[in-house]
C-alpha cells in the first residue's frame, strides 16, 4: 500500500564527533532520495548522548553539509530542546503498561542513548525485571533505573521490505528482547527519541547506514505501540576501511573539516561517493545537483564501499 503523506525526509548528524566521508555517502544519498521526489528535508541535530557531545561539533556538521552542496527546507531542529515530547510519549508508554522499570545495569542506561553498531547489540535481556510494573519506579527511591520496553506485549515477528536493503524479518523476542527507551529521569533513550521525532516533522522516509537495521526492528514496534505509520527505510551499505571495518578513527583521518581546511573542493569528494554509488562511471567532480538526473537507489551496489588511504590522498593532491 502507497504512502499518502507528503514526502519528508531528514539529515540528522550527531555532534558526538566529526563528520567524515561515511557521513558524507549517507548524507548525499538521503539529499539525492529527497530532491528526487520533491520532499521536504528537515535538518536534525541527535545530539540527546549528552556525556558524548563535543560542543563544536554542532556547527561543524552543518558547515560540512553546506560545503557538500547540500541544502534543508527545516532546522537545524535540536533534540535536547525537544525533551518535552519525549517525555510525553514515554508517559503514554508508561500509561499502557508497555514499559517497565529496570535496575539491571547503568551501563545499559547510558549506552542506549547512542546510535548502536554492528556488534554491539549484545545478549537478550533475560526479562528480570518483567514482572514489575510502571507504578512500581515510585518505591525504588534513588535507585537509577531504566524505562524497559514489554518486547512481549507486541506481535513477536517484525517484517518490512527495505528500499535498499529488501526483505527483513525479526523474531523480537528471540534475537532483540526488551530494550531500553529511557532512563529513570525520563529522558529519552535513542530509539524513543527517533521514533517521536520522524513522527512529529511527519517524515515518511530515513537513510541510514544498514549497520541500524536492528534499531529498526525497536522502532517499528514503537511506532506499533504508539498508534503510529512508521517512515519508509533505505538502509544502505557503510563506507568500510581496507579491512573491512566501519570506516573510524583506526583507518586515519577522514574527516570533512579536514577537507575544508585544506582547501579541497567539495566536488572532488562528491565525484568520488558518486562513482562509488553507481551514480556514476567516473569520479570526476561534480555537484550534488548535477546528479539527480542520474539517482536511482537500484543503481546502488549493495556491498560495502571499502574507502582506502590512496583515495584520501588522491583527493587531497589532485
Amino acid at each position: 500500500m502507497s504512502d499518502q503523506r507528503t514526502p519528508c525526509a531528514r539529515l540528522a548528524p550527531s555532534p558526538t564527533g566529526a563528520q567524515h566521508v561515511g557521513n558524507a555517502r549517507t548524507f548525499l544519498l538521503a539529499w539525492l532520495s529527497a530532491q528526487s521526489q520533491e520532499a521536504k528535508l528537515v535538518l536534525r541535530i541527535e545530539d540527546i548522548d549528552s556525556p558524548r557531545v563535543k560542543p563544536w561539533a554542532t556547527q561543524q556538521a552543518v558547515d560540512d553539509l553546506k560545503w557538500l552542496g547540500l541544502d534543508w527546507d527545516e532546522g537545524p531542529v535540536v533534540q535536547t530542546s525537544r525533551m518535552d515530547l519525549y517525555r510525553a510519549a514515554l508517559d503514554e508508554l508508561k500509561r499502557r503498561e508497555l514499559v517497565y522499570p529496570c535496575t539491571c545495569t547503568r551501563s545499559d542506561v547510558e549506552a542506549a542513548a547512542s546510535a548502536p553498531h554492528a556488534g554491539q547489540e549484545g545478549p537478550v535481556y533475560p526479562g528480570t525485571c518483567r514482572q514489575r510494573t510502571a507504578a512500581d519506579a515510585a518505591a525504588l527511591g534513588d535507585r537509577p533505573f531504566a524505562w524497559r520496553f514489554r518486547v512481549h506485549a507486541m506481535d513477536s515477528v517484525v517484517a518490512y521490505d527495505d528500499i535498499v536493503a529488501g526483505p527483513q524479518r525479526c523474531n523480537v523476542l528471540t534475537d532483540l528482547g526488551d530494550f531500553v527507551v529511557g532512563k529513570g529521569d525520563g529522558s529519552p533513550a535513542y530509539q524513543l527519541a527517533v521514533v517521536v521525532d520522524d513522527h512529529d516533522q511527519g517524515v515518511t522516509e530515513v537513510v541510514r547506514g544498514d549497520d541500524l537495521i536492528p534499531s529498526t526492528f525497536r522502532q517499528r514496534l514503537l511506532y506499533a505501540a504508539l498508534g503510529w505509520s512508521p517512515p519508509r527505510f533505505a538502509h544502505v551499505p557503510l563506507v568500510v576501511g581496507p579491512d573491512g571495518r566501519r570506516l573510524a578513527k583506526r583507518h586515519g583521518d577522514t574527516r570533512l573539516s579536514l577537507l575544508r581546511e585544506h582547501g579541497v573542493p567539495a566536488e572532488r569528494l562528491v565525484g568520488l561517493l558518486a562513482r562509488s554509488c553507481g551514480l556514476r562511471d567516473t569520479q570526476e567532480p561534480v555537484r550534488p545537483a548535477d546528479l539527480l538526473g542520474d539517482f536511482a537507489w537500484d543503481r546502488l551496489p549493495r556491498l560495502p564501499f571499502v574507502f582506502t588511504p590512496e583515495m584520501w590522498s588522491a583527493l587531497e593532491r589532485r
